[in-house]
């Protein structure tokens, strides 16, 4: 056993790995590529990696499962008796490539991630920087904290997908601006709850977020339920009366279905956007108001320009920053995170007791097209807990509860084969869903996921980053 002292060392690391020359390297590969490197120790034997957790602790243990081979025990024992001696060190397995179920069976035993030969400095560092954060070991090994990837719900949302986690960044990012924010997504996907996240989140938050639907109120009334009406004004009109421009002064004006908007005020909205300042109807003097204004459609606004029913230039007025919120069917991982969320809290308000979703039903849920996003899967379950007492959630629960489309029922096995040849989807949203679910199954761990399917775990990141910049990839 040999070791090696780095100067400012970062914690301490036991590296076992008969290959000798292959230590060596990542030694100098972990050295060039943290700031402060840890300070190393090697073992080329199982029997030397116990002697060296015996007689120090360490931050991280890298082990390759084909040097455990002199312990007694078989190799996954030998791990657990490993991760045993290490203390709550990150423990990281080494696996050849070819040896996939002896690294599912290493986390089985306790590991928390693994790598494949041929090792590389940079990527085992990467490794040791994401386990640092979730694990929480940042302190320890001098590795600068920085906020979880894999946060499950923000902001009212949930889900920890890949697609939600990459719109939780945007909201994070966007939410201290005061330039116009514009949401794009189909309906029930959650437009109303990004925009109060983003009130939420930004400097506004003490003061009002006020909503108005554009598409809800006939276009006579939307100048006054905008901008407000004088006393006066009209018949009827018996009072002053502010508009939500004027009530969300100070605070943050939601423009919601803005695509509806009739063309003669978005021209007023326009003039409103760029002085800041209004005139209520039937009044001839203007009011400053200060509002940051969050716009959403679930129509595609360029689509509208050129059917003439939305302004170019009010467009790219509001269009400063844009959100889109990916549909349900796009990060099916979350469908069940969903799910269970709801179950939980409509149970609560019916005061009933559920055990959760069937085998069946998960599998069902998973493979339906849910058209109406995650408003239908939230109206389904609520559905169920009424219509249901309690106890596990089945298929022929689903199916009688489904009254809003038979697309879920159909998925379930309740439809005859043409039906059920008409809901192929295309090979890379087939694929995306057999990655995620299987990220789901393992916790979020897209190493032991990656193991599973027998896939690289680079492939995996590739895969799930073009899926959020909404291109398929082979």
């Amino acid at each position: 056993m040999h070791s090696g002292r780095q100067c400012d060392a970062n914690g301490r690391l036991l590296l076992i790995d008969r290959d000798v020359a292959s230590s060596r390297l990542v030694v100098e590969g972990l050295g060039a590529a943290l700031a402060g490197a840890p300070e190393i120790a090697a073992a080329e034997t199982g029997r030397q990696a116990v002697e060296a957790l015996r007689q120090a602790r360490f931050d991280i243990v890298l082990m390759d499962l084909s040097s455990l081979g002199d312990l007694s025990e078989r190799s996954e024992d030998a791990v657990t008796r490993l991760v045993k001696l290490a203390e709550g060190a990150l423990v990281i397995a080494i696996s050849d490539g070819s040896s996939v179920s002896a690294a599912v069976a290493a986390m089985r035993a306790g590991a928390h991630d693994y790598v494949v030969k041929p090792l590389n400095g940079p990527a085992i560092a990467a490794r040791i920087d994401e386990l640092a954060q979730r694990h929480g070991k940042t302190r320890t090994l001098g590795i600068e904290a920085r906020p979880s990837a894999g946060v499950a719900d923000f902001g009212g949302f949930i889900g920890a997908s890949s697609a939600m986690q990459f719109v939780y960044e945007q909201i994070a990012r966007i939410a201290p601006s005061a330039a116009p924010v514009f949401i794009t997504g189909e309906s029930g996907t959650g437009k109303d709850v990004c925009a109060e996240a983003l009130h939420a989140k930004g400097p506004r938050v003490g003061k009002p977020l006020v909503a108005i639907n554009c598409a809800a109120i006939p276009r006579d009334l939307m100048e006054s339920e905008l901008f407000g009406v004088a006393r006066g004004a009209f018949t009827g009109a018996h009072e002053d009366r502010k508009g939500a421009a004027e009530l969300a002064d100070g605070g943050t004006l939601f423009l919601d279905e803005i695509g509806e908007m009739d063309l003669s005020l978005q021209s007023k909205l326009l003039r409103f956007l760029q002085t800041g300042t209004l005139s209520r109807v039937g009044e001839a003097g203007v009011r400053k108001v200060d509002v940051r204004v969050i716009c959403a459609t679930n129509r595609n606004p360029m689509t509208l320009i050129s059917e003439k029913k939305f302004r170019e230039d009010l467009f790219y007025r509001l269009h400063v920053l844009p959100i889109h919120l990916p549909p349900l069917r796009q990060r099916p991982s979350d469908i069940m995170v969903l799910a269970r969320h709801f179950l939980a809290r409509y149970a609560s308000e019916e005061h009933k007791a559920f055990s959760g979703f069937s085998g069946e039903c998960a599998q069902a849920l998973m493979a339906a097209e849910w058209k109406g996003n995650v408003r239908q899967l939230q109206n389904l379950v609520r559905r169920l807990v009424v219509m249901f007492d309690g106890g596990e959630i089945s298929g022929a629960m689903i199916a009688a509860a489904d009254i809003e489309s038979r697309g879920t029922a159909e998925m379930i096995g309740t439809s005859v084969p043409q039906q059920r040849a008409q809901a192929i989807l295309p090979m890379w949203q087939q694929e995306q869903r057999i990655i995620e679910d299987a990220i789901a199954s393992f916790g979020g761990n897209v190493s032991l996921a990656a193991a599973a399917l027998e896939i690289s775990p680079s492939t995996i990141y590739r895969k799930r980053q073009s899926w959020a910049d909404g291109v398929a990839v082979a």
